[in-house]
């Protein structure tokens, strides 16, 4: 009777230190990488007059929302230099519109071209195949900076300067990461379901289309939220061919309005106030689709 009494005891106080100590890790790493974007907006709901007072605080000093409408153009010159401000002021909802149409873009046509070129190097037979995905691939060694300076020179050529076919042209198309990608899930799907479709009389398209898009849309998802932040933080190559305000995305104007203000020194609050207005989008989509990302890294085609 001691025996199983003791027994009990043993197994009661048994705690999982493995567990509880990946889960401490994890907290503490969630915790340093959410940092920054709680010390972000602290700062743009700090008082204009209050951001180098009480700098230990973990919450916004005198929090106001008057920043966010600056940043809108919500509050007139006058008022926000009498408040602390800067003088200066986004047009953001222009820059917003341009960030839009410019992600649209480019997600649509990068998603649309890289999976007929992931799907053609994946089932369709023809001279050279290997060797042209052997470029692709060697393609990914080449650094974006590389390339920078000849696209620009060809986009100049092409008067698209201050354009947005000249802001989306480098990217508009084929990259061979996403090729590459969408190619390994194309592999992946069973080529009896392909055959079963052609017995019916579909044709190679029909069976892209309506068999086998369906099937990979997790991944086509995932290339398509990955394409759209990258395109969303993009800020080089929009602020080199694109720094003109009709077509000046997000990025290129909250970098511009950091650079200009009067009193010398940066604005910090309207500053952070238009990056987390500049996030929003992409959290929002993050978190409505980030799901599909987890279901295409089980993905593993139907058997």
């Amino acid at each position: 009777m001691t025996t199983q009494v003791q027994g009990v005891k043993r197994s009661g106080s048994n705690i999982p230190w493995g567990k509880t100590l990946a889960w401490i890790g994890l907290a503490l790493l969630l915790i340093i990488t959410l940092f920054p974007f709680w010390w972000m907006v602290r700062t743009a709901l700090t008082g204009p007059q209050s951001l180098f007072r009480d700098t230990g605080s973990l919450l916004p000093v005198d929090p106001t929302l008057i920043h966010f409408r600056r940043v809108l153009g919500l509050v007139d010159t006058e008022t926000a230099v009498a408040m602390g401000g800067s003088g200066q002021s986004i047009n953001f909802g222009r820059a917003l519109m341009n960030s839009i149409i410019v992600t649209a873009v480019v997600v649509f046509f990068q998603v649309l071209s890289c999976a007929m070129a992931a799907y053609a190097f994946a089932r369709l037979r023809f001279p050279g195949r290997e060797l042209i995905f052997g470029l692709y691939i060697a393609a990914l060694m080449v650094p974006a900076i590389v390339t920078t300076i000849p696209n620009f020179i060809l986009v100049r050529q092409f008067k698209l300067l201050n354009t947005y076919a000249g802001i989306v042209a480098p990217t508009l198309l084929m990259t061979p990461f996403a090729v590459f990608f969408l190619r390994q899930f194309f592999l992946g799907v069973n080529r009896e379901v392909e055959e079963a479709a052609r017995i019916d009389g579909a044709s190679i398209w029909t069976s892209f289309i309506r068999v086998v898009v369906p099937i990979t849309m997790p991944a086509l998802t995932t290339l398509a939220i990955v394409t759209m932040i990258n395109t969303w933080n993009n800020y080089l190559w929009p602020l080199i061919v694109g720094s003109d305000e009709r077509v000046r995305v997000l990025t290129v104007a909250l970098g511009i309005f950091r650079t200009q203000t009067p009193q010398g020194a940066p604005d910090w609050t309207g500053l952070m106030a238009g990056t987390t207005l500049a996030i929003i989008p992409t959290f929002i989509i993050f978190m409505l689709l980030g799901r599909k990302i987890l279901d295409s890294i089980q993905f593993t085609g139907f058997k």
